[in-house]
């Protein structure tokens, strides 16, 4: 990155090609390096306190491979009236979520982990969402499409489930997956700065 040294090298615990993009949209080139974990919600577990875990469980396993690093991971939920809304298994799941987000507000939320050996800084952040009216051959056609099939709530803000979305309030970056914000004030203390006075052209 120019104009700066890191400290340390970054990898990315994740295989989100939006998550690495993102990174490097504000100068940073990771090592990506997924993490493997369960990602099923406990029982009765709290969709601020699901992403959380997730975030921290897919942090904390890679960085037991890379002890000298700094690791960030995140994890996204959207959460619908019946709950915590992830990637659906099937059609007739990622059909059933569309259909419960038509015409309504729903929560986005995600939750962002950066660790360097036993310094660990988090944040969650949420955003609220509005999906206009939906008609059942507009979701046909957007499943088809085969975008929604890995993504948590069935759509994808940056591709074309961005024609459903009404109104944003909060982070555009945080509804893909990485809300840069925040990310950029996490990563300050483990001296990963996205701009340096250096950078700056005046």
């Amino acid at each position: 990155m120019a104009g700066s040294t890191p400290q340390a090298p970054l990898i990315l615990a994740s295989a989100s090609p939006r998550r690495l993009e993102l990174l490097q949209q504000i100068g940073f080139s990771p090592v990506v390096h997924p993490a493997d974990v369960d990602e099923t919600p406990w029982p009765s577990e709290s969709p601020d306190a699901y992403v959380a875990r997730i975030a921290q469980a897919k942090v904390s396993a890679v960085a037991a491979l890379y002890p000298h690093a700094v690791v960030i991971g995140s994890d996204t939920t959207v959460v619908g009236p019946s709950g915590i809304l992830g990637k659906p298994k099937d059609h007739a799941e990622a059909r059933a979520m569309l259909q419960q987000l038509r015409g309504r507000h729903h929560q986005v939320l995600t939750a962002v982990c950066v660790a360097q050996g036993e310094h660990i800084e988090q944040k969650t952040v949420a955003s609220q969402v509005l999906f206009r009216l939906l008609n059942d051959a507009e979701i046909d056609a957007y499943i088809a499409s085969g975008e929604p099939m890995d993504k948590a709530g069935a759509y994808a803000i940056q591709g074309l489930g961005a024609v459903f979305v009404a109104h944003l309030e909060g982070s555009y970056s945080g509804v893909m997956g990485l809300p840069l914000c925040e990310t950029a004030a996490l990563l300050k203390p483990f001296g990963l700065h996205p701009l340096q006075a250096s950078d700056l052209v005046s």
